[in-house]
């Protein structure tokens, strides 16, 4: 039989410890990890006649490799938000996931063989019900990025499940699996998840458990022990590739600055987000992103990102803040939104967003554009630039269009204990000193930047006249005169450069394309239809009559075969095709369909593709 921890819990070694939480009343168990699934054959032992819920720790082969087994016997499986692909969809993970001149040095591999399908995802900084238990679930980043923890009261004591985050009385179960990026320009950089070790422990002990049951190791019945013990060594060990000590407690327990008393810097998030406090005791977000980051791992899939909201308690702690009311973006990429669908979820915050950001927001999918997140984020409120300014409690924020870094940004201008402020995402760098050459202009063309971007946002600025620029990745600064005759100045150096570089008769813009389609992503049934809407661009002066063609796989069909659309000088226009899918299709993602454009008489050619999947 296996080991008894307490009254119905029991541990049944495996290919990891599998937890046994028994409902002496009902003889129904759920288990903390799955192993290879042989405690099915054994629960006659702890008592019990079914298992009703797995909740997985992690990803690893040794904690769900029998999964298939739970499957079969209709068990629910609840498995950790980030990880879920790694899980129900780790045959695509197989697939995609890059071999060759690879930097991912996270253990992302040591996945399952072959994907099982999954009841559902865990709520995180929440407790649900699961079976007969009331279970609250904590992100523990660390073995890996996706890594949860489970903390559940029995007989009046508290357990934490916590995976392979410590092993036994202070070690941990692997350090090879803590690098999760080969190198990098972070302050932990090859030490990520060796720092999140560090912090994922001191969350625990704040829950004040009374034992910790790791995956592996002996039962920690002395948890402050345990991880003080395992804390000095990892600190030892990530000092040793740092030039400073870094320090867990500052990031952990008071990761806010003040800028001004009512307008604080999240210290430990990337990109920056900054809290404006109102005196009702409640806040507005800037940005939120990756908070409590200790750098990110290598890939671009969805397990390699994560939200957190550690900062959130300590605004509540610190700042005497009930609530996070609303939160801003300053534009649509990943590491400044990343977080505000957990803080809707877990603090109930609203999303505002200005209008032309909105629909990237609420669906990423239909966007061919760098940094996206992964998941939709819905928008309670859209506001207008250059309208009427958003008034939130005692504040009036002005909202204002910021292209440059991307099409799709904002300003927000209000003052802050009587100082001007404006926040400006990462439009460019504010490390800059008279005299000195700026490295400041952060424009990418994918983002769809337009020639004279920077030259407007430096006359906004200039009408503003803010006395503090906060930003994306840099210091608050104080604004003066000089820098902003600087941005103006390279502002205009940079649309000069370009309109000297490229060509003259030809108009591409900065991007370089004539065309692109909307929705760049889309999955459709076999024998089902899509609508596509190509948006093509005149790069003549003069109006112009463009003829575009959608191409599309072997035996797919659209309607019609030819469209043409006169365009203005210089200008845009929208076309329509309906694509059909033959019922004979076989499944396959990622099929590419592209417009052929020709403008006048020059022939462009395949300007833009789509994606799209048969399902």
């Amino acid at each position: 039989m296996g080991l008894r921890i307490c009254d119905d819990v029991f541990l049944h070694e495996d290919t990891c410890h599998v937890y046994v939480l028994r409902d002496r009343d009902t003889r129904q168990a759920v288990l903390v990890d799955f192993g290879s699934g042989d405690v099915l054959d054994r629960l006659g032992e702890f008592g019990v006649d079914r298992v009703t819920d797995v909740l997985v720790t992690h990803h690893h082969r040794d904690q769900v490799q029998g999964l298939a087994r739970a499957v079969a016997a209709g068990i629910r499986i609840w498995v950790p938000p980030v990880e879920a692909d790694l899980i129900a969809r780790v045959d695509e993970h197989w697939r995609t996931r890059p071999l060759d001149n690879d930097y991912d040095v996270r253990q992302d591999r040591y996945s399952l063989l072959e994907q099982v399908p999954v009841t559902g995802t865990v709520a995180e900084y929440r407790t649900e019900r699961y079976g007969a238990f009331d279970v609250y679930t904590h992100p523990l980043p660390g073995h890996t990025v996706g890594s949860v923890g489970y903390f559940v009261d029995i007989g009046g004591r508290r357990l934490a499940f916590t995976g392979d985050l410590v092993h036994g009385e202070g070690r941990v179960w692997s350090l090879a699996a803590t690098q999760w990026a080969y190198t990098g320009f972070h302050e932990t950089a090859g030490m990520e998840g060796v720092a999140a070790t560090v912090l994922s422990s001191m969350q625990v002990l704040e829950r004040e458990p009374e034992l910790l049951l790791p995956s592996h190791g002996d039962i920690v019945t002395d948890p402050p022990a345990a991880v003080a013990r395992a804390r000095r060594a990892l600190q030892e060990l990530l000092d040793m590739r740092r030039r400073t000590p870094w320090d867990p407690e500052g990031k952990l327990r008071d990761p806010w600055r003040e800028v001004t008393p009512h307008l604080l810097r999240n210290t430990t998030s990337m990109a920056n987000s900054y809290a404006l406090l109102s005196d009702h005791g409640t806040a507005l977000l800037l940005d939120f992103g990756y908070d409590l980051t200790t750098g990110l791992a290598g890939g671009g899939d969805r397990s390699s990102r994560r939200p957190l909201l550690a900062s959130i308690e300590a605004l509540r702690r610190r700042h005497g803040v009930d609530r996070v009311e609303v939160a801003l973006p300053t534009h649509y990429h990943d590491d400044h939104v990343a977080g505000f669908n957990l803080l809707r979820e877990v603090h109930g915050t609203q999303v505002y967003s200005p209008s032309h950001i909105a629909p990237v927001l609420r669906s990423p999918e239909r966007w061919d554009l760098p940094c996206l997140w992964y998941d939709p984020i819905p928008v309670d409120r859209e506001l207008a630039p250059g309208g009427a300014p958003l008034r939130w409690r005692e504040y009036e924020i002005g909202v204002h269009e910021l292209p440059g870094h991307t099409l799709y940004a904002a300003a927000y201008s209000f003052t802050a204990d009587g100082r001007s402020v404006i926040a400006t995402g990462d439009q460019q760098s504010t490390e800059w000193e008279p005299g000195i050459r700026p490295e400041l202009l952060n424009y990418q063309y994918r983002n769809r930047f337009r020639i004279d971007d920077f030259v407007h946002s430096a006359e906004l600025y200039r009408k503003l006249r803010p006395e503090l620029m906060i930003s994306g990745h840099w210091a608050p600064f104080e604004v003066g005169d000089d820098y902003l005759d600087m941005l103006l100045a390279e502002g205009e150096r940079l649309a000069r450069l370009h309109r000297e570089l490229l060509p003259r008769d030809v108009d591409l813009g900065a991007e370089g394309f004539a065309a692109r389609i909307d929705p760049y992503r889309s999955a459709v049934p076999p024998g089902g239809t899509v609508s596509l809407e190509a948006a093509v661009r005149n790069p003549f002066p003069r109006r112009e009559t463009a003829e575009v063609t959608l191409c599309v796989p072997d035996g797919w069909d659209a309607e019609p075969a030819l469209r043409q659309v006169e365009l203005p000088p210089s200008g845009e226009a929208a076309v329509r095709f309906l694509l059909r899918v033959p019922r004979a299709a076989a499944a396959a993602e990622r099929r590419r369909v592209a417009v052929d454009l020709t403008v006048g008489r020059m022939r462009l050619g395949q300007q833009a593709e789509a994606l799209v999947s048969v399902r």
